[in-house]
């Protein structure tokens, strides 16, 4: 299997902007096609900025629209991943991601997990989406994810056992808590999440983070690559813009289960069994 270059765009969307961010986006695709990159990954709403509130319907795109045309054709020598709001064909607004290969959309992923809380209102704007859906790229099964979405164990889970080899999350975290150690917490937290995605379930994690401001709310970058042993491949550097690459082994992963029998140990049918007996025990 032939290594892969794999390329990390932490860039800083503009809020609302969406002219705006596609000619960052455009700058992106341009720079990781003189690198050599085969994957680019962008962060979660990458086309819009993240704290968007009641203009989710003016930043959004459909999926047959001139925007995403754009980076569908621009995919045709390497495969991209984006977030975006996508408009459904009811007009409903999800905070979606699509990987798009040689000249099409082939991935969709819409956020199941919509953070309300703190200062998050997601749920306020966006419809849920439904699914946890792996698929077959050309460089092996591969399960998105969005941000909020891998704060739920279930998630990662049910890529896994549905065949990933390949979780990507993109995120639009923002800066929270201070540790002793005068980091930020939130960083520490994720820091430790995909290394555990990554050992736990023998896959190559990729986490795509955005940088910048909105609102006076910060967002700390530090996105990276993780091979399927939780050792870290790449890094993105914090609080700044920076495109990273990063070439990879996908061989790795059959190394790695080789010796991790975990996949193949994991009783996917009992799990369904204990989770139906706690779901009928709650409704009694």
């Amino acid at each position: 299997m032939t290594p892969i270059t794999i390329g990390l765009a932490q860039i800083y969307p503009t809020l609302g902007d969406v002219e705006k961010n596609r000619a960052i986006v455009r700058d992106g695709i341009e720079r990781a096609r003189a690198a050599g990159v085969d994957l680019l990954v962008f962060p979660e709403l990458a086309l819009s900025g993240y704290f968007l509130k009641d203009i989710v319907p003016y930043a959004a795109c459909a999926r047959e629209s001139p925007t995403l045309a754009e980076i569908a054709e621009a995919s045709t020598d390497m495969a991209i991943i984006l977030g975006y709001v996508e408009e459904g064909p009811q007009h409903l607004y999800y905070n979606a991601a699509s990987l798009f290969d040689g000249g099409r959309l082939v991935h969709h992923h819409r956020k199941v997990y919509l953070p309300t809380y703190g200062m998050f209102e997601e749920q306020r704007y966006f419809a849920r989406g439904e699914a946890f859906r792996a698929a077959d790229t050309r460089f092996g099964r591969m399960g998105l994810a969005l941000c909020e979405d891998l704060w739920h164990t279930s998630a990662a889970y049910c890529l896994w056992q549905d065949g990933a080899d390949i979780l990507v999350i993109l995120s639009a975290s923002p800066g929270r808590g201070v540790t002793d150690a005068e980091r930020l917490t939130i960083t520490e937290t994720w820091e430790r999440l995909t290394a555990t995605y990554a050992q736990m379930y023998s896959q190559i994690v990729i986490f795509v983070n955005r940088v910048g401001y909105e609102d006076g709310i910060n967002f700390w970058g530090g996105s990276e690559i993780l091979g399927p042993d939780g050792r870290r491949l790449a890094k993105a550097p914090y609080f700044d813009e920076d495109f990273v690459t990063c070439k990879v082994d996908l061989a790795d992963i059959r190394r790695r289960r080789v010796i991790d029998t975990t996949l193949r140990d994991e009783d996917l049918a009992l799990t369904i069994r204990e989770l139906q007996r706690i779901i009928q025990a709650r409704h009694q």
